[in-house]
């Protein structure tokens, strides 16, 4: 399973002994290899009987991460897919070659301020990692002639590992200290360092299984959270001196192991807060962070179904509350009395309007909101000192699908607000919007080098109608000169989908993605429910009981762009990650004859026996998410989705399924053993690829040319699936 992105969840009997070359797929050439796909033993079954149904597992041996053979295994499926593959390794190369030219590899990124610095990152032509940098400065930007500080080089850290990652960083409002977390395994298993920026001296190694790393006002007391090595959540909160102060102390432990905490601190810095959450409830703690040693205060008590957080001003904590109804509301409470009964609400909850975070500063805020499945940035402007707001006007969009979202804003005393922009077609942005003028400032777009022309392309939204008549938005992007729409056309056409944990699928520029366009390939996104593109009621009517409404709304939206001219039928791709995976394998059980391909990457598609497993990490947090499998009504519907457990004797379509031997999300036994029994069942004829990296984690490989060479091979599969190799 896998947690929600941005934060993120999870994604044959008789062995078939025909080779590649004995296979011919429908568009009539024949594949390109006569090595006979690995061998996978069948054992003793694992059995589990619940409810009256017995569930057998003939692959529950693959789930023994050490044994030899099943190394062996996922290495013979990797040659395999190599083999299957090799007659694509030039196009593989030019689709490489390609991505590669189209990013800029010396680069820079917006420089923020923070204090008395401005921070950025930069990369280099040859270099997988970023750099992390400063340069002293004042309002006005960084001070001519002021000296670089590098901070970390994820080039030097990563040296020596075959995968390397930042997590967490926060540092001293004196700029002394950083701590940081990293991980060199894939496990998103982090250590939390502490490096003095004067002096360069680094402690290694402060603590193991490090999540969220912050400061307190005196520039010595690090607040960390560290994790349960079984469960895999954080739920421990430590506070440690530095510069001869005292060793770390338990501050808090959650013992509910449906709750994550969190450490942070306020915009205006005077208070650390501590978020404690699950799926669906949530509660926050606070001290002064002039005060670290002091006690900690709740704001309100956390009520099942509850769901809020919160960030201060003048005396006020301002609360994002779904109390009154799913999409939430804005009210304040004094510090001293901030219990549900002391507060006043400002913005009021709307069944069309979801409230998705709030940015508050010393004179305005910015309400981030998403309506009919876009986001709006909404301005407010404080009267004075006091918690009166009058609605200061929206920053407008041009385009009819795009993303928006609050950039870095560390100031709190400012006239400025910073946002990311980007579409299907429009490169990611970062503006500068001025409350005083209404007006917005581009600050930088991301360059494309290698000749891209926006002209050339073109996106749309569009909606599908679902079974039950709910109009699902699907957004298309295309080239325009390669387009042809109506019942002659012949688009291939290449869907991606989610539809899980409320997440909002962004609609994000990719130059990866020209590779494809500019090759023909119309790309849509399917706006399914179970994700939270139109507000919480759209997650929860794909969620638990509702889940099936993810697959079948999915379904409808390839129907319906096959059927008004946007893709082939015949040339049909699909993608999806994680619970995402589980969606691919789900329709493609449903309705194997739509698709032509399928690339799933870390499915998570082994649905009843890891929620059944309580032991592994996430199970129970996700009890929330996809139901509680002890409880007959959930079971039953997760049996009847479940891909591992729904799997069938019929012509499958061509499958690429990736996954991670290091992956804690969605472990790599689900994909694997997916495999190895759809390969005893498959009556097709379209080759069924299991690749595995054998040094990455749920997100692949770290370094930025390592990921193009993994999307090359995703692409090259995808082309040569379609005809387009």
């Amino acid at each position: 399973m896998a947690a929600a992105p941005a934060q993120s969840s999870p994604c044959g009997e008789a062995q078939r002994r025909l080779s590649l070359g004995e296979r011919t797929n429908t568009l009539g050439e024949m594949t390109d290899s006569t090595m006979p796909a690995p061998p996978i033993a069948r054992k003793e079954p694992k059995e589990t009987r619940l409810h009256g149904v017995v569930l057998s597992d003939d692959y529950a041996w693959l789930r023994d991460k050490e044994s030899p053979e099943v190394t062996a295994y996922l290495e013979a499926e990797n040659a395999y897919a190599e083999a299957v593959m090799a007659p694509q390794a030039g196009l593989r190369e030019e689709l490489y070659r390609e991505m590669l030219s189209h990013i800029k590899q010396t680069d820079i990124s917006v420089a923020y301020r923070d204090g008395d610095w401005w921070y950025y990152a930069r990369t280099e032509e040859g270099l997988q990692y970023s750099i992390y940098c400063r340069r002293r400065g004042g309002a006005a930007g960084p001070d001519e002639g002021a000296a670089e500080e590098v901070l970390l080089d994820g080039n030097e850290l990563a040296k020596g590992h075959s995968f390397f990652a930042v997590g967490d960083t926060d540092i001293t409002d004196d700029g002394r200290r950083l701590a940081y977390t990293t991980d060199t395994t894939g496990f998103r298993q982090y250590t939390l360092h502490i490096k003095d920026l004067v002096t360069g001296a680094t402690v290694e190694n402060v603590a193991e299984r490090a999540g969220s790393v912050v400061w307190a006002a005196d520039n010595s007391t690090l607040f960390y959270t560290v994790e349960d090595e079984q469960q895999k959540r954080q739920h421990q909160l430590f506070r440690s001196g530095f510069g001869g102060a005292s060793a770390a102390v338990l501050v808090y432990q959650e013992d509910d192991e449906r709750f994550n905490i969190a450490a942070g601190r306020t915009r205006d810095g005077r208070y650390m807060v501590l978020e404690i959450a699950s799926h669906t409830t949530s509660e926050s703690r606070f001290v002064a962070a002039d005060d670290p040693g002091g006690a900690w205060r709740t704001i309100a008590p956390r009520e099942d179904g509850h769901e809020y957080s919160v960030d201060h001003r003048n005396g006020l904590w301002f609360i994002r509350s779904n109390d009154r109804g799913r999409n939430f509301r804005l009210v304040t409470a004094p510090v001293e009395t901030p219990g549900r009964e002391h507060w006043t609400e400002r913005i009021a909850h709307r069944e069309a309007v979801m409230i998705e975070d709030v940015s508050l500063f010393a004179g305005f805020f910015i309400a981030s909101e998403r309506e009919d499945g876009l986001p709006r940035l909404r301005v407010w402007r404080f009267a004075g000192d006091g918690p009166e707001a009058a609605a200061g006007g929206e920053i407008v969009f041009p385009e009819p699908a795009y993303s928006a979202h609050a950039h870095v804003n560390r100031m709190f005393a400012t006239n400025t607000f910073r946002y990311g922009y980007q579409s299907l077609v429009t490169p990611d942005s970062v503006y500068e919007y001025d409350v005083e003028t209404g007006l917005s400032r581009l600050l930088k777009q991301r360059e494309i080098p290698g000749g891209f022309e926006r002209a050339l392309y073109a996106s749309e939204r569009v909606h599908a109608t679902a079974r039950d008549g709910v109009k699902v938005p699907i957004s298309l992007v295309y080239r325009r000169d390669r387009f042809a729409q109506g019942a002659a056309g012949g688009n291939p056409l290449y869907v991606y989908g989610y539809g899980s944990y409320g997440y909002a699928l962004p609609l994000g520029f990719s130059s990866n993605r020209l590779s494809l366009l500019d090759r023909g390939v119309v790309m849509a996104y399917a706006h399914i429910r179970g994700g939270g593109d139109l507000g919480k009621p759209w997650h929860d009517a794909g969620k638990m009981l509702t889940k099936r409404n993810s697959f079948t709304d999915f379904i409808a939206c390839v129907e319906h762009l096959t059927a008004t001219g946007y893709g082939d039928a015949a040339r049909v791709a699909i993608e999806g990650g994680s619970a995402g995976g589980l969606l691919m394998g789900a329709v493609a059980n449903m309705r194997p004859e739509l698709f032509r391909a399928v690339v799933s990457h870390v499915p998570f598609v082994d649905v009843m026996n890891t929620m059944l497993d309580a032991s592994l990490p996430l199970t129970v947090p996700e009890y929330e998410e996809w139901g509680d499998p002890n409880r007959e009504e959930y079971f039953r519907v997760m049996l009847s989705y479940s891909p591992y457990d729904n799997l069938r004797a019929a012509a499958y379509p061509a499958m690429l399924v990736k996954t991670s031997l290091h992956d804690s999300q969605v472990m790599y036994w689900e994909p694997a053993k997916y495999v190895a029994r759809l390969r005893t069942l498959n009556a097709g004829s379209h080759p069924l690829l299991l690749v595995t990296n054998m040094q990455a984690g749920h997100g692949g490989a770290s370094g930025r040319y390592d990921y193009l060479k993994e999307m090359a091979l995703d692409y090259a599969f995808v082309l040569k699936e379609l005809g387009l190799a």
